[in-house]
């Protein structure tokens, strides 16, 4: 969705109800007066209906969210993601596109709450697992909007083509994954059955001892309180990184190039997605503990960027690619760092809240942004 935020607020439609395929570089941008080529509405827009129900979710889930069985919770998900996908490809108006967007956002929130909570019952190499998973779904989702496209494709139906995915989520963990039990279980036998046994059953997470639905709101805050050392860079580094993707990708637009505005986009998205992928799945690799050095030089990355969208010192595109690259790279590293090192040291009563907790770093870091970046837009857009 954030791929596709230029198009969704381009809005560009042609007879037939069929999004129209950006040909090449724009001869006549939406703003004549901007040198930015500005959109009427912030893609910080499409970052605000992406992310404020994931907020909304994150900041509930600590407090009674393990109440709801899992598998109604992946359900919710998998539908809720399906639907995005249809409703902004059939949407006639930017108001219906971007609540196909909050749709979007409610399945990724309720998602991603869901499996990290249950990284708490499995080993904790997973989280190295999970880490590389969400980065390579970023990178496959940014790369094949940008493929799909490329080769022709409207963004309508570049969109329908992924309605396979929430079926592919909803097979994968109704059949594929194994319940817990098959991680230590009491014998050959055993493990034999529980390992055949999809994890749609919620007595084997719900009634682990210690698990989080035994913790009293008491030690939930203690428990928080510790896990600031780590909640507190995450949040710095997703703030800066979504700064510059929502609200300055679109304001660096280079016209000396053969992109058109909307593919300069694509590729930017493309790009931090690739860097994402890549630190995190690099774990096994690099180990960072304090990972404030990665919201420093996050921030630093956003000064960089701002600066050149004031006063436009760089003169390529393909140098502000690999800065891109270069941010990914950090929020990549920043995320599956910071999840590793709560696996290691909370205590295995303490685990399952602690991650659901910490998930609300990254989408309040992101909500921030987006609330900022909409009044830089329209000040930098009616200034220049």
């Amino acid at each position: 969705m954030l791929s596709a935020a230029h198009d969704i607020l381009s809005h560009k439609r042609t007879s037939g109800n069929q999004s129209h395929v950006d040909p090449g570089p724009t001869p006549i941008p939406h703003n004549s007066s901007s040198r930015f080529d500005c959109n009427s509405v912030s893609t910080a827009a499409v970052l605000l209906a992406d992310i404020l129900p994931t907020l909304v979710i994150k900041l509930l889930a600590p407090l009674g969210l393990h109440l709801l069985p899992y598998s109604p919770r992946v359900l919710v998900s998998g539908i809720c993601a399906a639907g995005s996908f249809v409703l902004v490809a059939f949407s006639h108006s930017v108001g219906t596109s971007l609540c196909g967007v909050v749709f979007a956002s409610i399945s990724s929130g309720l998602g991603e709450v869901t499996f990290l909570s249950l990284t708490a019952f499995y080993p904790r190499a997973v989280i190295s697992w999970w880490s590389s998973g969400t980065g390579g779904a970023g990178l496959l989702g940014a790369l094949s909007y940008l493929g799909l496209t490329q080769a022709g494709l409207s963004p309508q139906q570049t969109l329908l083509s992924m309605l396979g995915i929430p079926a592919l989520l909803l097979a994968s963990y109704f059949l594929l994954l194994t319940s817990p039990e098959a991680q230590d279980p009491g014998g050959e036998e055993e493990a034999e059955s529980a390992a055949r046994q999809p994890l749609i059953r919620t007595e084997a997470p719900e009634s682990k001892p210690g698990s989080s639905s035994s913790l009293s709101l008491r030690e939930r805050w203690t428990v928080f309180k510790g896990l600031l050392w780590y909640i507190v860079p995450l949040v710095v580094v997703y703030f800066a990184e979504y700064f510059i993707n929502q609200g300055l990708f679109e304001l660096l637009f280079f016209w000396n190039t053969s992109l058109s505005h909307a593919q300069q986009y694509r590729w930017y998205q493309m790009l931090y997605q690739a860097g994402v992928f890549a630190s995190r799945s690099s774990l096994r690799c690099c180990r960072i503990r304090f990972t404030w050095a990665l919201a420093l030089l996050q921030c630093l990355n956003l000064v960089f960027l701002l600066a050149d969208v004031w006063f436009g010192f760089l003169p390529s595109i393909y140098l502000v690619f690999l800065i891109i690259l270069y941010e990914g790279l950090l929020g990549g590293a920043a995320y599956v760092n910071t999840f590793h090192n709560i696996a290691l040291e909370t205590s295995d009563e303490h685990r399952e809240f602690a991650m659901a907790a910490t998930c609300i770093s990254d989408t309040l870091g992101i909500s921030l942004s987006g609330l900022l970046a909409l009044p830089l837009h329209d000040f930098l857009c009616q200034l220049s």
